[in-house]
C-alpha cells in the first residue's frame, strides 16, 4: 500500500481499494476503510510512520470492501464516523447487504463472507448533500447514486473523492460487468461527474486523474455497450420473450463472465436486472409472466 500525496491537505491510500485522506490541522479524515482489519492497520501505520492525524472517517458506502476495516479502526482509535442515510442503516446492520442481494430471505452461510458483509458499526452522523466542515476544510458532500442506493462522494479543495461512481477502464474490462442496482442513475451520475470543474478526481478502484472526464466517458460508453446488447438478446425473441434466468446466463455468456460461486451470481444478477430495469422504465422492453416464470420480451 502506498500514500500518495494529490496536495498539501488531500492524499489517498492506493491499493485494490483506494482509501482517501485529509488532513486539516490537528485532524484527519479518511474516506472509506478498506475490505478488513489488515488493510486499516497498513493504513494506521503509514499515518503514524508520517506523523498524520486520524479523527474522523467518512464511509462513502455500505459495500464491505470499503467499510470492512472501519470496525477495528473504531476500536482502535477515537473516531467521529459520517456516512450517507440510507447506507448508514446497512453500515450498522451489515447482514442486509447479503440479505436483500437473497432476495429477502436468510443468505446462506457461504454468502455471509467479508466480501458481502463487513463487520458492523457505528454511525454518529448521517449526511445529506451540502457541505461538512472538517477543520478549517469546507467539504462538499455529493450523492452518486448508482452503484448503490445513496452513494456519497467528497470535494475536497477541487479534488473529488469519487467512491464507486465509476471505475478506471482496466477495472470495467476486468470485472466485465460493474455492480449497479439502478443504471438510470448510474448514467445520471456519470454525466453529473463528467460536468464538475474539479483539478482531478479519484475513484474507489483506478487511478488519480487531472484528466477524469475521459475515464468517466468510457465508463458512460461502456454501459450503453452493455445496455444495447441486452436489448439486441431481447429482441432476439420477439414474442416469446426470454426468462429472467436466461438473460442473466447468456449476458454473462456474452461478456464473458463465468460464475463460480452463489456470491457472484447474486452480484451479476443484481447488476444485469438493473441494466433490463432501464430499458423497462425507458420502454423499451417488458416483464410478463408465463407458465410461472418471469420472461421479459420487446415492446
Amino acid at each position: 500500500m502506498i500514500l500518495n500525496s494529490i496536495n498539501d491537505c488531500c492524499y489517498y491510500f492506493q491499493g485494490a481499494v483506494n482509501i482517501g485522506y485529509v488532513r486539516s490541522g490537528e485532524n484527519g479524515l479518511l474516506i472509506d476503510a478498506g475490505i478488513d482489519k489488515a488493510t486499516i492497520k497498513k493504513v494506521l501505520k503509514l499515518l503514524k510512520e508520517n506523523e498524520l492525524p486520524v479523527t474522523h472517517l467518512f464511509i462513502t458506502h455500505a459495500h464491505a470492501d470499503h467499510y470492512g476495516g472501519a470496525a477495528y479502526l473504531q476500536k482502535t482509535e477515537n473516531i467521529y464516523t459520517f456516512a450517507p442515510a440510507i447506507e448508514s442503516a446497512i453500515l450498522r446492520n451489515p447482514i442486509l447487504e447479503p440479505l436483500y442481494l437473497f432476495q429477502g430471505n436468510m443468505p446462506l452461510p457461504e454468502m455471509r463472507n467479508k466480501f458481502l458483509e463487513g463487520e458492523p458499526i457505528d454511525v454518529d452522523e448521517e449526511v445529506a448533500e451540502g457541505y461538512l466542515m472538517f477543520g478549517e476544510k469546507e467539504i462538499k458532500c455529493i450523492a452518486l447514486p448508482g452503484h448503490s442506493i445513496n452513494q456519497f462522494g467528497l470535494i475536497i479543495d477541487e479534488v473529488l473523492y469519487a467512491a464507486d461512481a465509476y471505475f478506471s477502464e482496466e477495472q470495467l474490462h476486468k470485472h466485465k460487468i460493474p455492480f449497479i442496482i439502478d443504471a438510470k442513475s448510474t448514467l445520471k451520475t456519470l454525466k453529473l461527474i463528467k460536468r464538475m470543474n474539479c483539478v482531478g478526481a479519484l475513484p474507489g478502484h483506478g487511478q488519480y486523474e487531472t484528466s477524469f472526464q475521459e475515464t468517466v466517458e468510457a465508463n458512460i460508453t461502456y454501459h450503453l455497450e452493455i445496455l444495447d446488447s441486452i436489448q439486441s438478446m431481447i429482441d432476439e425473441r420477439k414474442e416469446e420473450g426470454i426468462s429472467h434466468e436466461n438473460l442473466v446466463s447468456l449476458v454473462c455468456e456474452k461478456w464473458s463472465v463465468e460464475l463460480k460461486n452463489i456470491s457472484m451470481w447474486m452480484l451479476f444478477r443484481t447488476a444485469i436486472t438493473s441494466y433490463a430495469t432501464y430499458l423497462v422504465a425507458e420502454g423499451k422492453i417488458e416483464l410478463f409472466l408465463s407458465d410461472n416464470k418471469l420472461r421479459i420480451k420487446s415492446k
